[in-house]
């Protein structure tokens, strides 16, 4: 290349090892993976809470009895919304989430849906995130005894008001380290949006590599910010999980009134 004073200007120096190539690729595409990074935070987190949320309705619908005294228009409304649940839960837990993403996607394409690429992928992350989630909502609730749920409902409460009183805020300490855990998977297993062509950072690494050939040095990047995501959100929820955990210097009552 010819400068402007006639000399020629000195090429730029080309990387000699893997290490080089992944400075330079980082350097050079760093608003590519941002955007990457950025895209794939907002689709786990929303996913996620939203995800949360139906696993919650769902775990309470499933755990919801049916009572002798209830009408039989309330039986049959509750009997057939669990089965709806369950189908739901099945197909949702028994299937890849690739697949699903191509069928939800594709599917609401063909049927004149109009849907963004990027809503999709939200959309297929909460109804993975709630077959799971259901589950383990369902799963916390059990854990509970019974016996606290009857004294609420011996208190005068009803069995909602016992629910969202009593049980789900001690089953919450229960599931939350399973919530964590499929956060941290929601925030990895974004990658595979990149089949409906969502612009995540796995197929920021796809669209880098294949510039310069280097795909092995382009994955290693996104491997790296993987890794310090997954590992930030982990020490954040671990800190959550020791805000919420009981004390272990509590007095039990027949102590405390011994005492007075």
């Amino acid at each position: 290349m010819v400068n402007m004073m006639g000399g020629f200007a000195a090429a730029a120096p080309t990387p000699t090892n893997s290490l080089g190539w992944m400075v330079f690729l980082a350097k050079k595409y760093a608003d590519l993976f941002w955007q990457g990074t950025w895209l794939t935070l907002y689709v786990a987190v929303f996913g996620t809470i939203l995800g949360f949320l139906l696993g919650y309705l769902i775990g309470i619908i499933q755990d919801t009895r049916i009572r002798k005294e209830d009408g039989i228009v309330k039986k049959a409304f509750v009997r057939v919304l669990k089965w709806i649940c369950g189908v739901y839960v099945e197909i949702f837990r028994d299937t890849p989430m690739i697949v699903q993403a191509m069928i939800i996607y594709y599917g609401l394409r063909q049927a004149n849906v109009a849907i963004g690429i990027t809503a999709a992928g939200i959309l297929v992350t909460v109804l993975n995130t709630g077959a799971y989630m259901s589950e383990t909502v369902r799963a916390g609730i059990k854990s509970i005894d019974y016996g606290q749920r009857e004294g609420a409902l011996a208190m005068g409460m009803s069995p909602m008001q016992a629910m969202f009183t009593v049980i789900l805020p001690q089953a919450f300490k229960n599931i939350l380290p399973e919530m964590a855990n499929l956060f941290l998977t929601n925030l990895k297993m974004t990658s595979v949006l990149n089949v409906i062509g969502l612009s995540e950072l796995f197929m920021s690494a796809k669209t880098v590599g294949g510039n310069y050939y280097k795909y092995f040095e382009s994955y290693l990047i996104i491997a790296v910010i993987y890794f310090v995501l997954c590992f930030a959100f982990n020490r954040i929820f671990l800190l959550i999980e020791k805000k919420t955990a009981l004390k272990k210097d509590y007095v039990l009552a027949i102590e405390y009134m011994d005492n007075q």
